[in-house]
């Protein structure tokens, strides 16, 4: 009986220790207030909408590539029908100069999808710049012009998460700018050159610049989505 309640007694002792604060994990995620939380869910949803944006940059280039090869084959079946047409012998009177091309209207009904859904994305990367600047505006009003006196996160400043938002929607906003020019021209233009250039432009996009993927990477690191 003595034993039992001897090892009764170790179990019990044994069991206290174990959740003693010495023996505990002391590492614990940090309470985020409403405004950081904020923050962070913005930094994910900047990282999804930029994912999806490149899926239909993918997209749009294979279409706009079909569409210049398309538009370069009906505009050289137009030369050789001018040439015949020049010739000695006079055309058939049952010729007839090629009529629009469905395949070519498909795929620039399908181009203007693309570049539609890439203007939704750009409207709700509008809706976060928006809300980190109001989340900026009201530490400001709460906190003075100089803001919190200790970051939200790491080392940035609220004031940095809303100048790097503003340069991730400008450039998505120039971006689909140019995209929607491009849309508009490329299944127009009789110059071979030009149409290169659209391509170009549209692979390469010149407002979405290497500084753009440093911002979105520095706020995944700073909010927590990347490990230090």
């Amino acid at each position: 009986m003595y034993v039992f309640v001897l090892n009764r007694f170790v179990d019990v002792c044994l069991c206290f220790a174990g959740k003693s604060p010495g023996n505990a994990k002391t590492c614990r995620k940090p309470v985020l207030n409403n405004s950081a939380r904020k923050i962070k869910d913005n930094a994910a949803d900047w990282h999804n909408f930029i994912l999806k944006w490149d899926k239909l940059n993918d997209a749009g280039f294979t279409i706009a590539n079909k569409i210049v090869n398309l538009k370069i084959n009906k505009d050289a079946e137009k030369s050789e029908l001018k040439l015949e047409c020049e010739g000695p012998a006079l055309p058939s009177p049952d010729t007839k100069p090629p009529g629009p091309n469905p395949e070519l209207q498909e795929e620039c009904t399908a181009l203007l999808d693309i570049v539609e859904k890439m203007a939704g994305l750009v409207s709700k990367m509008e809706k976060l710049s928006s809300s980190v600047k109001g989340i900026c505006e009201l530490e400001r009003f709460q906190c003075g012009e100089g803001g919190r006196a200790s970051p939200l996160f790491n080392t940035w400043t609220t004031a940095q998460f809303d100048q790097v938002s503003s340069r991730l929607c400008e450039s998505y906003r120039q971006e689909l700018k140019l995209k929607q020019t491009t849309v508009q021209e490329i299944a127009h233009t009789s110059d071979r050159n030009l149409s290169m250039v659209y391509l170009w432009a549209w692979l390469y996009q010149p407002y979405v610049e290497d500084c753009t993927k440093v911002d979105l990477e520095g706020m995944l690191l700073e909010t927590g989505h990347r490990p230090l």
